[in-house]
């Protein structure tokens, strides 16, 4: 392996912070020292596809960053991904960041108005997408992006863009992977944008430091573990645990994108013992069928975030630990909980690195049990974001008075587990009560003919807010308003019970499968969506 004298370091220079060790943080020393010391040794397991060992790995991406090389990306450029899971995604995330410059992935799910401000907003001159998706790109501003690289099938010409298919060439080129000066743990490794549900999606900037934060030293793991990807490499619950199993030398299975009817099939073939299931996705497992092999599976662990109704119920019912992590892509997984947790919300414990605070709108701290926003800070240099790209001012407010703003509402008993309540801008006003729609949608997801459930708030027309229940039947199920309502009546307080309930198909959700409510709130009380007081739907009242 070709390498220049600046690759490595004296180990006096290094931190004695594994974080802080280029050797240990940063993915191309990462790699190469594997591929030194267990080439053979599995790293990811395809579902469907091939397996890749460290070595083959190794091999497959030092040849993409050449083609990489030749079209130009150098150390510290940003470079687009519009991809979905798959080989092709994640030799060329590692291909990146091996030439030290930064992965932007955009989320499979962004077209338009949405697609249009990243290209502007990222500063890329270079775009690697699938086949597929690059025919998105028509008629959009192509901001800084000149050159888009294909793979997966051919891609027709587009105006404003040199198109060309991405080839990685059969010999490596040793001077395309010098590097003139080491990749640092404090330089950017990636740029995430968030989901941009209330606005312009905002571009986080994550070092490697921050990446390897979130996941290494967050959780135990066995030699034997495998870590099964089921959700989208460009969102920061999917890249967190491949570089976990990467930094310890481990391995991973991967799931195109997650499907209910697929999920356990790959969990067998690729072997996988533990896995995040990230919002709707534990709730559609336990909605499926019950079935005489539920419990026959090599997973021994899964982590749900958030923890709710159904984390007790999935492990239960699948013979797994239940754990849970809270994370966000600003942030590096400050706490943690399990296994054997059951109380819905528990998000754990700080972990040693950062400190966290229970506060009021006016940042004033609140007492045990009290309800507030919870704000963190960190004693690691560089393992929270480094900021929004192009946006000082979204950067300023949410790291206003020296903490980081996670805009979610916690509260903290007296042993200092914190429990998530809802995001703040959920939250649901109604006779003078906070209602969580977190609280109130995991009750709504007890009952078994419904497979998911948004909670939101509605315009009353005497004061405050009434409650909207978003609601998508079980495969082979009816929802039943009244008797929905009944039920409801019977578990909850009366203030929290729904006034209105509408049925979808399937609730609007972004690719990486977070219900969209701004969509819900914004549609409102449509006609079809049935009123509690008077036991019909809107449009009988019109």
């Amino acid at each position: 392996m070709a390498q220049t004298s600046t690759d490595t370091a004296p180990e006096s220079a290094l931190g004695a912070d594994p974080a802080l060790d280029r050797n240990r943080s940063v993915l191309r020393y990462v790699l190469d020292g594997y591929a030194e010391t267990q080439p053979d040794a599995p790293f990811v397991q395809f579902w469907p596809g091939p397996l890749w060992s460290y070595g083959e790995l190794h091999r497959r991406v030092r040849l993409r960053a050449c083609a990489l090389a030749k079209a130009g990306v150098r150390r510290g450029d940003h470079v687009l991904c519009l991809m979905g899971n798959s080989p092709d995604l994640l030799c060329t995330w590692f291909a990146i960041n091996y030439l030290g410059a930064a992965y932007v992935p955009i989320n499979t799910g962004a077209r338009g108005q949405m697609l249009e401000h990243i290209l502007a907003d990222a500063d890329a001159s270079v775009l690697i997408a699938q086949a597929g998706l690059a025919e998105r790109l028509a008629g959009l501003n192509p901001g800084a992006v000149t050159t888009v690289l294909v793979v997966e099938g051919e891609a027709a010409a587009i105006d404003g863009y040199d198109i060309a298919p991405l080839v990685d060439p059969q010999k490596e080129d040793p001077e395309a992977l010098a590097l003139a000066q080491p990749i640092e743990p404090w330089d950017l490794h990636a740029i995430m944008y968030t989901s941009g549900t209330t606005g312009n999606a905002k571009g986080v900037m994550s070092t490697y430091a921050q990446h390897y934060t979130m996941g290494p030293d967050a959780f135990e793991v066995a030699a034997d573990d495998r870590c099964m990807i089921c959700g989208p490499i460009f969102h920061c619950g999917s890249t967190l645990y491949v570089n976990a199993m990467l930094a310890r030398g481990l391995s991973i299975g991967m799931m195109c994108e997650f499907k209910t009817d697929t999920f356990w099939q790959a969990v067998r073939e690729t072997g996988s013992t533990y896995c995040l299931l990230l919002g709707v996705m534990a709730a559609f497992l336990l909605k499926a069928p019950a079935r005489p092999d539920d419990r026959d599976h090599p997973l021994r662990r899964a982590f749900i975030t958030p923890f709710g109704e159904d984390g007790p119920l999935f492990a239960q019912r699948f013979g797994v630990e239940a754990w849970t992590i809270y994370n966000m892509t600003e942030i590096a997984s400050p706490m943690h909980a399990g296994p054997g947790i059951t109380t819905k919300g528990i998000a754990g414990k700080p972990r040693p690195w950062c400190e966290l605070r229970i506060v009021d709108e006016n940042d004033m701290p609140l007492g045990i049990g009290e309800t507030g926003e919870l704000v963190i800070r960190s004693h690691r240099p560089w393992a929270l974001m480094s900021g929004y790209y192009n946006n000082a001012g979204a950067t300023v407010d949410a790291m206003r008075n020296g903490w980081f703003h996670t805009g979610d509402s916690f509260r903290c008993d007296a042993d200092g587990t914190y429990y998530f309540v809802d995001r703040l801008k959920d939250v649901i006003r109604r006779r003078g009560e906070n209602i969580s729609s977190f609280a109130l949608e995991s009750e709504v997801l007890n009952l078994p003919e419904i497979r998911e459930c948004a909670a939101v708030a509605v315009p009353s027309e005497f004061s405050e807010d009434d409650v909207l229940i978003v609601v998508a039947p079980a495969e082979g199920q009816k929802i039943d308003p009244v008797s929905v309502s009944k039920r409801l009546s019977e578990t909850l307080p009366r203030f929290m019970v729904p006034r209105y309930l509408r049925v979808l198909d399937d609730l609007p959700k972004t690719a990486s499968g977070k219900v969209q409510k701004h969509l819900l709130r914004k549609a409102g009380v449509t006609l079809d969506t049935w009123d509690r007081e008077v036991d019909k739907p809107a449009r009988a009242r019109a």
